[in-house]
């Protein structure tokens, strides 16, 4: 027993200790974005101070930030859902039939570095004038999304009994209404899981975005990156843009699991 109770005290720090590691950046942040300039910048006071929502302000009123906030929710959803359009139904084919080596293709696709493709779709856009468009950014953002949410979903389908489809195709159904009415409701924690990942790769993403988006369609890394300037670093500000650029993120990523993990209970009480 005292055995027992000793590796979970040491379990339960070593688990405090990694949470710490990980938080603690985002707080820093958070209570920097209350800071003024100065207070950021002195070593004093780090919890003590008189907060301040100047920072969030400015970032609405000189920046013009909600511009931003709709590019990248535009990019993102768009890449996103086209994505899953695709990539569903094709990464369904590829379990079903066994394409291994169609799947690892798609894999090697998704290992090589995104900057590999960048020099070759600026070309592309640049002739066809799609830079600084909603169509460049989101076919740019598919070139991974598109991969990762097939090669996801992949060995979710495969895992699925084919019992369920021939049940379907006995009862009338064609395998487009399988597909539709039969494996995609119950492949819901796999869609959301892939979907949720896509979509942050999409919000976050950086380096498609500073080549190819101009005036029109720059998304928030980018604009996040505008407060830093050869004189200085607007810290205040920095950290504001950052806080709100995390929280969308983290409130869909809470969502998110609240559904997957209930969509996963479920399929264990139905089988």
């Amino acid at each position: 027993m005292k055995k027992n109770k000793t590796l979970t005290i040491v379990l339960g720090l070593l688990t405090l200790l990694v949470l710490f590691v990980f938080a603690f950046p985002f707080l820093w942040m958070l209570i920097a974005s209350f800071k003024t300039q100065a207070q950021i910048m002195s070593t004093e006071n780090f919890l003590f101070f008189k907060p301040t929502a100047k920072n969030y302000s400015s970032v609405f009123r000189e920046y013009d930030f909600m511009k931003f906030i709709v590019n990248s929710l535009v990019v993102a959803v768009g890449s996103t859902v086209l994505s899953l359009i695709l990539g569903l139904p094709a990464a369904y084919a590829i379990a079903r039939h066994h394409l291994q080596k169609l799947g690892l293709v798609i894999l090697v696709a998704r290992i090589i570095p995104g900057i590999t493709f960048l020099i070759p779709w600026f070309i592309l856009f640049s002739k066809i004038n799609l830079v600084d468009t909603y169509t460049a950014l989101i076919l740019s953002h598919m070139l991974v999304g598109l991969p990762f949410i097939i090669w996801i979903m992949i060995s979710f389908f495969e895992a699925l009994p084919t019992e369920i489809e021939e049940a379907g195709l006995i009862d009338g159904c064609n395998h487009h209404q399988v597909f539709l009415r039969i494996i995609m409701p119950i492949s819901g924690p796999g869609v959301i899981t892939s979907s949720l990942l896509s979509f942050i790769f999409s919000w976050n993403n950086f380096m498609f975005s500073i080549i190819l988006a101009g005036d029109k369609t720059k998304t928030l890394p980018i604009a996040v990156f505008n407060f830093m300037s050869y004189s200085e670093i607007n810290w205040g500000a920095l950290m504001a843009a950052a806080c709100i650029i995390t929280l969308p993120v983290l409130i869909i990523a809470l969502l998110a699991q609240r559904y997957v993990v209930s969509g996963l209970a479920a399929g264990a009480v139905k089988g």
